[in-house]
């Protein structure tokens, strides 16, 4: 492993210690402490925050903005296949294993959709009004950082030459994670965890 590839393994390792101690803070403080009177399932509300709750037609106004929705989710996978792509990538530098051509252009295919659809949701975000009401620099900055990430995993999976790149954009994307609004990649699940115990300790869900 070069120098560039040492950098993007410092980085992940620092993301990754950031993100276990919040973990650890987050389990340490427990369940909300509810006053009222306990009035429904929380088990069957924190099971239906996780499943049904994510789809379109219960959601607030996903339903009005089903391709933005789709693109959300497309999003999304190739951003969990880059996680994995980097790992595998790290790991097997140090077994001594190639990843076979064949699976690397499947894997790069794969982050296609997600990178159209992360670059769709930026210029969404650049040319809607309403949007850029909402929006701070966090927004951009971690739109383009993992559409890139996923961007240049794609061409390295194809072009392995270009692994220098790759791993400075890896790095940055690594250095910004546990900072940006993509550390909701942690509190995603403990913010719906909390979203059905609270709903589901007043029997509304």
């Amino acid at each position: 492993m070069d120098c560039y590839g040492c950098c993007a393994l410092v980085a992940c390792s620092i993301c990754f210690f950031i993100f276990l101690y919040r973990f650890i803070y987050l389990i340490k403080l427990g369940n909300p402490k509810d006053l009222s009177q306990k009035r429904g399932n929380t088990s069957k509300a924190i099971k239906y925050s996780f499943t049904e709750a994510m789809l379109p037609q219960n959601k607030e106004s996903a339903y009005l903005h089903l391709p933005t929705y789709i693109a959300g989710v497309l999003f999304h996978i190739g951003t969990f296949l880059t996680l994995l792509t980097f790992v595998c990538l790290i790991v097997f530098s140090f077994v001594d294993i190639t990843i076979p051509p064949i699976v690397r252009q499947i894997a790069a295919i794969i982050l296609i959709p997600a990178i159209i659809s992360g670059f769709s949701v930026l210029l969404k975000r650049v040319f809607s009004k309403e949007l850029k009401i909402i929006s701070g620099p966090d927004d951009y900055i971690s739109n383009l950082l993992t559409t890139s990430a996923q961007l240049f995993t794609a061409i390295c999976l194809v072009f392995p030459d270009s692994a220098p790149a790759y791993y400075i954009v890896m790095t940055l994307f690594f250095l910004w994670l546990p900072f940006g609004k993509t550390r909701h990649l942690l509190y995603f699940f403990f913010a719906r965890y909390h979203l059905g115990y609270f709903y589901g300790w007043r029997g509304t869900w």
